[in-house]
């Protein structure tokens, strides 16, 4: 497998969920993509200078603009606050690169990042003063195009006395590319999605795909377009379509798939955004526990095969206005439908009283409803960049400060009196920064109040995570996490599974099962070596577990890990791990390996962002 194959099979994806509560499979913890923003704009040192020639030894991204420095022929502005913005200049460097240790012919078959591209996305006007905040704002909706591996506004200083000029220097990631995401523990392969991409169509921003899914027992196939900015302007548009087909039987066996188009708020001053979506997803569900199919205990014979048939339909649109610029506002609304059902296959041939049992005590609620739903979030426009915590030579943005939401969901009885209930969301974070160290507190909850027939409460759920990073200590970093997930009379009978690479590393895959989760990491990640911009690092970590329904009996894991990022292609590392179980019984060797994408911190809750 050519190199760059190889190296991306590290890098996540992440497909458009469908509109619907979550799946009661066992893929918990999920997934979520950081909460990183814009970065802080940071001024580089003059090109030729002794200070610049060792930041090019030592930094990526610096060298990068040492570049884009020289190319321009123009120095750093250090002070351009307020002063008349001359012009905007581009610099927009290859995949692979002069300083790049691999062959530049590789660049034929990537169409670099149009120069329009590029500067649709700058805020700042000529001949207006210069702003570090919109610099800052240009900066994240280059990032959010998930098309450079680096972006750093540079001001520099303007042919005429008294001006500046913006510099904006980019880095395409490859566009052509395999990207995937996959779990393997030991032997094991528990998922890979294999998405042949071209991300950056014509150097247009435009992502074309088509997808390739292996589940332990289906397969699918896909393809999705996506446009951010549909003929040159602010609207999106995203499309996704798959057909399931079933490993063993070799037969369809259902299909998923979603449309939306929206109009989003692309930066602070933004006063509106708009979304229409539709998604759905038609398939078998069979739950595993390592490699085989979880087996219920049903009490009164044999046990019951955790698989049942899913059908769901969602649909929704939605209006957000926006006040405020450093403390934001954004109050929306949305209106909705969905249908969800679930039933055992009529090939599982269960008697009334397995079906009965397996109702009531592990399948999903099928319901109907519409919904009129109200949100409110609140947030500090305020960011930090840093480098070293999840990924390594690539700068990392956070939004510092405090996040809120508040969401007020209501379903009338039009589709029954079942469906007839209020529902309360709400979800905070709180973020903070003292010298190099970084802080992150989260907490989220929701309830759900059953109206007419049947009143009462249900769907009970609290959720609280604090992530901590430590200043650089020989070089690395220390970082923590402790997570807790609680459900309480859950309709929809979400569990959760534990062990192997998803937080209880070094443990059997899946050995643990729970509705609740409380799970502790904590690691210390070496400063990476660096070989021809090949980033290598170390991690040492202690895992500690337990996915359980009244009390939580931890297992404790220790172990050691690699570290891999290859800037050109990913921007976060990929990872292998070992894992030794210190107080429970001990997989084969071969099983204590797990190996992903990403930093393992990053598998958190969604339900911690949005708890409706």
């Amino acid at each position: 497998m050519p190199l760059p194959l190889l190296v991306l099979l590290a890098a996540p994806l992440t497909a458009a969920p469908l509109q619907a509560p979550e799946a009661p499979a066992s893929a918990v913890p999920e997934q979520t993509p950081p909460a990183h923003v814009s970065p802080v704009t940071q001024v580089a040192p003059a090109a030729g200078t002794r200070d610049d020639l060792q930041a090019e030894k030592e930094n990526y991204e610096e060298s990068l603009v040492a570049w884009a420095l020289k190319e321009q022929d123009r120095v750093a502005e250090p002070a351009p606050e307020g002063k008349v913005l001359e012009e905007v200049l581009v610099s927009t460097e290859e995949v692979v690169a002069e300083s790049d240790p691999y062959p530049d012919f590789l660049n034929i078959f990537h169409v670099r990042t149009r120069e329009e591209v590029v500067r649709r996305e700058v805020l700042l006007q000529s001949g207006q003063p210069y702003s570090t905040a919109l610099a800052d704002e240009t900066a994240r909706n280059l990032r959010g195009l998930r098309l450079f591996s680096v972006v750093r506004l540079v001001p520099v200083k303007g042919r005429v006395p008294g001006t500046v000029a913006l510099l904006v220097v980019t880095k395409d990631l490859w566009s052509l590319r395999l990207n995937s995401d996959f779990s393997a523990v030991g032997s094991l392969l528990q998922y890979l999605r294999l998405q042949g991409t071209e991300q950056n169509f014509l150097g247009r921003g435009k992502k074309l795909a088509v997808d390739f899914t292996l589940r332990l027992d289906t397969l699918s196939l896909g393809q999705s377009y996506t446009d951010p900015r549909v003929l040159g302007s602010r609207w999106s548009l995203a499309e996704s379509a798959a057909l399931i087909i079933g490993r063993e039987s070799g037969q369809a066996e259902g299909s998923r798939g979603s449309l939306s188009v929206s109009r989003p708020l692309y930066s602070l001053s933004t006063p509106w955004s708009t979304s229409t979506s539709v998604a759905w997803n038609v398939e078998t569900n069979r739950v595993y526990r390592g490699a085989d199919i979880w087996q219920l205990p049903f009490p009164d014979g044999p046990a019951v095969p955790y698989v049942y048939e899913t059908e769901e339909v969602a649909g929704g649109v939605s209006y957000t206005r926006s006040y405020g610029l450093r403390y934001k506002w954004n109050v929306g609304g949305t209106l909705g439908a969905y249908h969800y059902a679930y039933d055992p296959p009529a090939a599982s041939m269960l008697s009334d009283a397995q079906l009965d049992w397996f109702r009531r005590n592990y399948l999903p609620r099928a319901e109907d409803a519409g919904y009129a739903s109200l949100s409110l979030r609140a947030f500090e426009a305020r960011y930090e960049v840093l480098r070293d915590v999840d990924s390594y030579a690539l700068s990392e943005d956070f939004q510092m400060g405090h996040s809120a939401s508040v969401t007020v969901r209501y379903a009338p009885s039009i589709f029954g009196s079942v469906s007839h209930f209020a529902e309360l969301g709400v979800a905070a974070r709180y973020r903070f920064r003292l010298g190099d160290a970084l802080t992150t507190a989260s907490a989220a909850a929701a309830i759900r109040r059953q109206l007419g027939e049947g009143a009462g409460w249900s769907n009970r759920r609290w959720a609280t995570e604090l992530w901590q990073a430590s200043p650089k200590v020989l070089g690395g970093r220390f970082v923590a996490r402790g997570l807790l997930d609680v459900n309480i009379d859950d309709l929809f009978d979400r569990v959760t599974l534990l062990g192997g690479g998803n937080g209880l590393r070094g443990a059997r895959v899946d050995a643990y099962s729970g509705k609740r989760l409380l799970l502790f990491n904590v690691e210390y990640r070496t400063a990476p070596l660096v070989v021809r911009t090949v980033h290598l690092g170390g991690v040492l970590f202690f895992d500690s577990g337990s996915a359980f329904n009244d009390r939580p009996d931890m297992v404790h894991t220790v172990g050691v890990g690699l570290r891999l990022l290859f800037p050109q292609f990913n921007v976060l590392p990929f990872r292998l791990d070992f894992g030794y179980v210190l107080n429970d019984d001990r997989p084969p060797v071969g099983s204590r390996f797990s190996i992903a994408g990403g930093q393992l911190t990053d598998l958190r809750p969604g339900f911690l962002d949005s708890p409706l």
